[in-house]
């Protein structure tokens, strides 16, 4: 289904006028191409959120009571996304906080060492960084236990945000686990504001994780709060189930209904290894998923979101094309995949050459 060009705006300023008015124009013209000038200097894409360690068992398949042992790893979905987008060649910065410890410390290294700007991480002296350990299931699906009463993540105040960082930024993502404790529930409504008076794109991967949150109406209710702000949003076949209150995901009225909002340019579905589903305002469709062994499914989501939104930094208005987006949506599939062929989230995190790689081998081939 093509595109509408019918409700597209080709400008916001009148022709004509007097004088002033004309000058007026330039100078607003001129301010925004210095302001596009700062953007392309300054990190493209913040990401806001947790970063922690998680700790994997050794062999998959066990309960985490089973496990002969663990390996430490970073984790955090946000953190995830801002290394996942410098990984192919994008520039990304993390926004949030860690405790002033050891752990702390080698997240911010680890995120130094990957090309992520760091200038808004904060270090809490009285709280630790968070630990999830993580269960791996025989087919690679994941299970967690969260250590966080409260970790330091949880504790980023708004006087603590970098917003220039912010303003400066074409993109703004988070997730929804900074929504559920204050002071961090306010410190991402404000960041959220600063961003959205900037100009930035609001993008939204809620990344459910249910155990965190008091209760399930609570998970439901926080993550649907802030809903209506977001310009993209990813989600999965469960979250719509889950806030739907039980809807068959793959229905596309369920998803135009109960999830497509008025401000919403794009809305994203994915479908693990069968690729993603998507819409906007104008057509939807679906990108279908390639095929590999799947070793472990951490990060998944966040790498095909780190592939989006490098594409989408590079061309805003992307979601108005449908064969462009068509193309960034089977380039995200491929950075999610190539993922989970791997033990991990970050280590496992695609470069650009070896998703272009994939996409040429996944190709079919002329007969």
């Amino acid at each position: 289904m093509a595109s509408s060009r019918n409700n597209m705006m080709i400008g916001c300023f009148p022709i004509g006028g007097s004088f002033k008015r004309t000058t007026t124009t330039t100078q607003l013209s001129s301010s925004k191409s210095k302001e596009r000038r700062e953007r392309k200097k300054n990190p493209q894409v913040v990401c806001f959120g947790e970063l922690l360690i998680d700790f994997v068992p050794t062999v998959a398949g066990v309960s985490l009571a089973e496990a002969p042992g663990f390996k430490k790893a970073p984790g955090g979905a946000p953190a995830n996304v801002a290394v996942g987008i410098s990984r192919l060649g994008g520039s990304a910065a993390f926004l949030g906080k860690v405790g002033d410890d050891e752990f702390g410390h080698m997240l911010a290294n680890i995120l130094k060492e990957n090309n992520v700007d760091t200038s808004g991480m904060r270090f809490d002296k009285e709280a630790r960084t968070a630990l999830a350990f993580v269960t791996l299931r025989a087919d690679g699906e994941r299970e967690f236990m969260f250590f966080r009463n409260p970790s330091a993540d949880m504790l980023l105040t708004e006087a603590e945000l970098n917003k220039d960082l912010i303003k400066k930024s074409t993109i703004f993502h988070y997730g929804s686990i900074s929504l559920i404790e204050e002071p961090c529930k306010s410190a991402h409504l404000a960041a959220m504001q600063v961003a959205k008076k900037a100009g930035c794109i609001l993008s939204y991967d809620p990344n459910l994780r249910l155990a965190l949150w008091p209760s399930a109406e609570a998970a439901r209710t926080g993550i649907m709060s802030i809903w209506d702000q977001a310009d993209i949003i990813k989600i999965s076949e469960e979250e719509i189930e889950f806030l739907t209150g039980g809807d068959n995901p793959y229905d596309d009225n369920v998803v135009l209904t109960k999830l497509f909002h008025p401000n919403l340019k794009l809305l994203i579905v994915t479908e693990g290894p069968n690729g993603c589903r998507y819409y906007t305002k104008d057509f939807h469709g679906k990108v279908g998923g390639v095929k590999v062994k799947c070793v472990d499914t951490t990060g998944a989501g966040d790498a095909f979101v780190g592939g989006l939104l490098n594409s989408l930094a590079s061309n805003p208005q992307l979601f108005k094309d449908e064969k462009k987006l068509r193309a960034a949506l089977r380039f995200a599939n491929v950075c999610g995949a190539i993922t989970v062929t791997q033990r991990g989230a970050i280590p496992s995190l695609p470069t650009k050459e070896v998703v272009l790689k994939k996409l040429e081998e996944a190709e079919p081939k002329p007969k």
